[in-house]
């Protein structure tokens, strides 16, 4: 079908009321700047689930960070979006106010030249994402080690979706996925196959443009309101069977998998990724980090997990903005509130 007749069928759908979740931060923004999702009809309910790495991360992380950056000799180096995640007393940001050492930057490469030109300051890294960050850090760990820089360490915060998807699954509440495409490309279609099969979800991969977004959201609403179990790729061109195998490859020489915990979801098995031995020296104390607090009335927790809007959150919009966060799910840009108040308050 074109893309008209495509975007009719949503417009016109007339079947049963679905409940359906897009995991990636990135098709959030993607379905608001599209404008795909307003062109569903109130039978279809489009919620976002855990897939921001930022919003997921628990605060015990944020307080770690924090405790590097207030004592002497060492510097917090993150990415920008990690500054105004608020821990249990500080965000980093707070703590860069107090006088503590932290800093922004745009590639993690650029800490091994730092940690190069500075022998006297120790470098600590937030490291933090999902399967399509981690061959990265895991580059900049093996780039570190064959420098042999020992002023600089790895905080990680590194996480895997199909445990994440698994627990959604497990909910029994969701009646389709979209499943996030740039984890799919490292990963490959196959553990999404393995997913939808055991839990007989639907599952659907797609891009990223608007063509790509609506066949798959057409995909999604179809075979979902069927109750069809399996997988439909239609992400094909980039998303293997395989995936990438030399990034798996890579991840897995560095890294190792370990329990860890979701903000909103608790601890999932086998979920995270952590230093292995041959790299000890430069992991940063990832393991254990596992406290989390939620700021009272705040339901990030909840809409993570698909069971509340931003705009039912008392906070959102009132207290709660992207310049002063009460949630981790605010200030993100692929956080789901964050996206919501920019794109007009949308609920």
């Amino acid at each position: 079908m074109r893309e008209k007749e495509l975007a009719a069928f949503l417009q016109q759908y007339k079947g049963r009321p679905l409940k359906l979740m897009e995991v990636c931060g990135t098709h959030t923004s993607a379905l608001y700047r599209t404008g795909l999702r307003q062109l569903l009809p109130e039978t279809i309910t489009l919620v976002s689930g855990p897939g921001c790495p930022v919003c997921v991360t628990p605060t015990a992380y944020i307080d770690k960070l924090v405790q590097y950056a207030l004592a002497p000799g060492y510097q917090v180096l993150s990415f920008g979006d990690m500054l105004a995640v608020p821990g249990s007393c500080l965000s980093l940001a707070d703590a860069r106010d107090q006088g503590g050492a932290v800093d922004f930057f745009y590639s993690p490469e650029d800490a091994l030249a730092k940690a190069e030109k500075n022998p006297d300051i120790t470098y600590i890294l937030a490291a933090v994402g999902f399967e399509t960050t981690a061959p990265v850090w895991a580059t900049v760990i093996k780039e570190a080690a064959a420098r042999h820089l020992r002023n600089i360490k790895f905080l990680t915060a590194l996480k895997t979706m199909p445990q994440a998807l698994a627990f959604l699954c497990r909910q029994g509440k969701i009646d389709g996925f979209l499943c996030p495409g740039h984890v799919a490309v490292i990963t490959g279609s196959r553990s999404f196959e393995e997913l939808a099969g055991h839990y007989s979800e639907t599952m659907v991969i797609g891009g990223f443009s608007q063509p790509q977004l609506l066949r798959a959201l057409v995909r999604l609403v179809l075979e979902s309101s069927k109750g069809h179990a399996g997988l439909w790729n239609e992400y094909p061109s980039v998303v293997k069977p395989e995936g990438n195998v030399t990034a798996q490859q890579m991840v897995n020489e560095v890294f190792e998998a370990g329990d860890a915990v979701w903000r909103g979801i608790g601890m999932l098995q086998g979920s995270g990724l952590y230093i292995k031995e041959t790299y000890k020296p430069f992991d940063a104390g990832s393991r254990g980090l596992n406290e989390d607090r939620i700021p009272p009335g705040c339901l990030c927790s909840r809409i993570v997990l698909g069971d509340a809007l931003p705009a039912q959150c008392p906070h959102f919009g009132t207290r709660c903005t992207p310049e002063h966060p009460v949630g981790a799910c605010m200030v993100s840009s692929e956080g789901t509130c964050c996206i919501t108040y920019r794109e007009g308050n949308i609920g």
